[in-house]
């Protein structure tokens, strides 16, 4: 159950999307935009992207957000965001490597160097989005999906985190209980468990530190397992002392 005395953040969510409408309505790719026929597409579908406000098929918005080479990508993700943000937020967006591989097209798009409004608009979304999954109980998108995506795409993690422990109670403990047994094996091995382009070292260090924080007192009072926590205060542990923890040799 949510927390009664946290109100559901879906009218922000609402707002949010209608802001990347408003704002980036009317735009298209640029008009000298292509790519190549035999691995994105259609001279008919390229020329979709050069119409403002047509509702592109899930297939073709897949490929168009999906593909690393448009020479202006900016302006072909302005082309698409508001329909792009919206299928995000109702599940409809399938990944082959994680949402996070969205993020990385959002980074492509360079928003944060946008005009003002523009990138405000993105950065609405986003907040938007993410308070909004952590608030209700059943996202179309995982907690952890999210973040990793919202990561990508603003290249910063601290953000997020520090929203999502102000967010206590039910459904955001769930959350973080199901994204802490997600993350835990990867993060023993020092891994982070998504993808990264940039800064893959410092956002695992500061995804561990604040897992190690934050999640034992939230996730004990939620009812995790022993294991579950146990597996988290061994992330607190370094070298040798994790390693012989892992293979059942306590530290003393």
């Amino acid at each position: 159950m949510m927390n009664p005395d946290q109100p559901s953040a879906r009218p922000g969510l609402t707002a949010a999307l209608d802001g990347l409408a408003a704002v980036f309505g009317g735009m298209t790719a640029h008009p000298d935009e292509h790519n190549c026929e035999c691995h994105w597409g259609s001279a008919e579908e390229l020329a979709q992207l050069k119409v403002p406000d047509t509702e592109l098929d899930l297939d073709l918005l897949d490929r168009t957000w999906r593909a690393p080479d448009w020479s202006d990508h900016a302006s072909v993700l302005r082309r698409i965001l508001p329909q792009l943000a919206t299928a995000l937020v109702k599940g409809s967006i399938e990944t082959h490597f994680g949402s996070a591989e969205v993020g990385r097209s959002f980074a492509r798009g360079h928003w944060q160097q946008w005009p003002t409004a523009q990138a405000e608009a993105v950065r609405a979304f986003l907040h938007a989005w993410w308070a909004d999954t952590l608030t209700d109980p059943d996202p179309a998108v995982p907690a952890y999906e999210v973040l990793a995506l919202i990561t990508e795409a603003s290249a910063t993690l601290t953000p997020w985190l520090t929203t999502w422990e102000t967010l206590t109670g039910r459904p955001a403990d769930d959350h973080l209980a199901e994204a802490a047994t997600k993350w835990e094996y990867d993060l023993l091995g020092d891994q982070l468990p998504w993808d990264s382009w940039e800064n893959e070292e410092e956002t695992r260090a500061e995804l561990t530190t604040w897992l190690v924080r934050t999640a034992p007192a939230r996730l004990r009072t939620h009812g995790a397992s022993e294991e579950l926590l146990h597996r988290i205060r061994l992330l607190g542990l370094t070298g040798d002392d994790r390693w012989e923890e892992l293979n059942g040799t306590p530290v003393s």
